[in-house]
């Protein structure tokens, strides 16, 4: 699929010159910090120093201050308390600490999950039941509730008091809880917007800790932190990119049982970036909530020794094993829709629905088709006898904006601006598909339907030093608004040793008219470029610099994103 390349723009030169003055480093640096953001010393120092002094303090955020105090009130009376969160890896991580944390010293204490299959996304009526049920009066809801106006009502017809840590857009209608906690209401004065669930989660028990027990208590779980911003994709920025600093150094050097199991059984072998994280540690946590039931995430990440958190880890890994296959199969099925219909294939929409698909795999399948038809995509299956699905975009479209324009043909709808999920009646899906791609091709541009590459700055090879990529290792983490620079090299060349490998992918030595400098370049799934380079034609090539360790040996390499020939 062809990308078209954008280019960052550039601050002034004069901007340039005196941060990289300030800072003693070389304009390209400068300019790759302006692009992010960072303008002054004590800005710079900040990010490449991140401190925990340096979160904010709790209580910036609305209603902590209750929240903190009713939940003091019930540990010093003895109710039970319910920690309620969804199925995913932040709900499951979001819960996995609050519970962890309020077990270090309360034993009133017990959580739940709401089975994907049978009770769908939120909060259940089956959950409020069985809360009532066992006698629990407060109930902690975690990554999800913002939504649950009428659950939250139910549940205090019933004796139960609601907290909610959520991080999703509201309602004008917020639930009558005892406390809601998401930085995302209009009234809400807390600094940084983009915490994840499990981000809440942690400053929730950041401030009691901060109350009634020790800070430093609550640090040890942020290798949970980290693992629920890397997999529900918000910026590393601000404060998240703080806890993700912090979060990846505990689990790289001291995880909790149950991610070291984890790390283990998918056998990596090298510390784990935000990237790592994405690819290893998420799906298999993910993977419980969509093939059988969250709650063996849950026992993994609270496991309390080695061995129960390898026995746990093992079915696990299981479980991802069968999600892999329901994955394949279903992407399989979905693009083969697509190919055999001329006006699917012509719509700037991708709405599909058979209901014998896995309803837990439908959202990993949703962002397979929008790699292969880069365009809004909604996957739905049946569950319950509704129709129920997950929806993906594209880079710079609203889609939960777009669905929200369909709303009054949904029964339930939730998620944000790239990532939603959605139930609705089974009679409304044919005046569904319709509507929503009126919307959506109304609104999206041809730019937007074809995928972007963005380059932070052209740069000549003898830029590349040693010295150069040390500094590029302490940007990271890298991941959403703090993205690993993607360079543009022109002029560039094959200089030998061009080859193939895995019938998919493609490596050479590239070198660049006028520079005595060459690297080791690699590029994944670029197997279309291979003929062409055959014919030692100049080239302009995207890229990003890593460092690669062989034979114990560390050299630079040229991670090739993309190629475009001169002529």
């Amino acid at each position: 699929m062809d990308r078209r390349w954008l280019y960052k723009s550039l601050p002034a030169k004069a901007e340039i010159d005196t941060l990289a003055k300030s800072i003693n480093v070389n304009p390209v640096l400068a300019t790759l910090l302006m692009q992010r953001g960072i303008r002054t010393f004590e800005e710079a120092r900040r990010y490449f120093r991140p401190s925990l002094e340096d979160l904010h303090s709790p209580f910036l955020m609305k209603n902590m201050e209750v929240a903190v105090e009713r939940i003091h009130r019930a540990v010093n009376t003895g109710e039970k308390i319910l920690i309620y969160g969804d199925y995913d890896v932040d709900g499951t991580t979001a819960v996995s600490l609050v519970y962890s944390y309020l077990k270090l010293f309360y034993a009133q204490v017990a959580y739940y999950l709401p089975d994907r299959s049978s009770e769908g996304y939120g909060v259940s009526r089956a959950g409020v039941m069985w809360a009532a049920e066992h006698g629990f009066t407060l109930i902690i809801a975690l990554d999800l509730g913002i939504k649950a106006s009428d659950m939250v009502g139910f549940a205090n017809h019933k004796g139960i008091d609601f907290i909610i840590c959520d991080h999703h857009l509201p309602d004008e209608r917020i639930p009558q809880a005892v406390a809601v906690l998401d930085p995302k209401q209009n009234d809400c004065g807390y600094p940084f917007k983009e915490l994840s669930g499990c981000g809440i989660g942690f400053k929730l028990m950041q401030a009691y800790a901060s109350l009634y027990r020790q800070t430093y208590e609550v640090y040890q779980f942020l290798d949970l932190v980290a693992v629920s911003i890397a997999s529900d994709i918000v910026p590393i920025n601000g404060e998240n990119r703080i806890l993700a600093h912090f979060g990846l150094k505990k689990l790289n050097e001291n995880p909790c049982p149950g991610l070291k199991a984890l790390k283990e059984i998918s056998g990596t072998r090298n510390d784990l970036d935000i990237s790592g994280v994405v690819f290893t540690l998420g799906p298999r946590i993910n993977a419980a909530g969509r093939v059988a039931h969250a709650n063996g995430a849950v026992e993994l990440l609270t496991a309390g020794t080695e061995e129960e958190a390898n026995a746990f880890a093992g079915k696990i890994n299981l479980k991802n094993d069968l999600r892999r296959e329901f994955d394949s199969t279903i992407t399989e099925e979905a693009l083969a829709m697509i190919s055999s219909d001329e006006r699917k294939q012509k719509s700037k929409t991708t709405v599909l629905f058979k209901n014998t698909w896995h309803k837990g795999v439908i959202g990993i399948v949703a962002a397979r088709c929008v790699e292969h038809y880069y365009r809004p995509t909604v996957i739905l299956t049946e569950s319950n006898a509704k129709i129920t699905g997950s929806a993906r975009s594209v880079s710079g479209f609203d889609l939960y904006q777009a669905i929200e324009q369909c709303s009054d043909l949904l029964e339930k709808f939730g998620g944000h601006k790239y990532a939603a999920g959605l139930t609705m009646e089974p009679s409304n899906l044919a005046a569904f598909e319709q509507r929503f791609e009126e919307v959506v091709a109304a609104t999206i541009t041809d730019e937007m339907l074809t995928p972007v590459m963005e380059i932070d700055h052209v740069v000549n090879f003898d830029l590349l030093t040693p010295k150069f990529l040390s500094i590029l290792k302490q940007m990271a983490p890298f991941g959403p608004e703090n993205q690993r620079p993607i360079f543009e090299a022109q002029n560039v060349r094959v200089l030998n040793a061009l080859s193939t490998f895995k019938d998919r992918h493609i490596r050479f030595l590239a070198a660049q008219d006028g520079n005595e400098f060459f690297f080791q370049a690699v590029g994944f799934d670029l197997i279309e470029h291979h003929e062409r380079l055959t014919g030692g034609d100049s080239f302009r090539m995207a890229f990003t610099a890593e460092e690669n360790t062989f034979n114990g040996t560390t050299s630079i390499q040229l991670r090739i994103k993309d190629i475009k020939f001169d002529t």
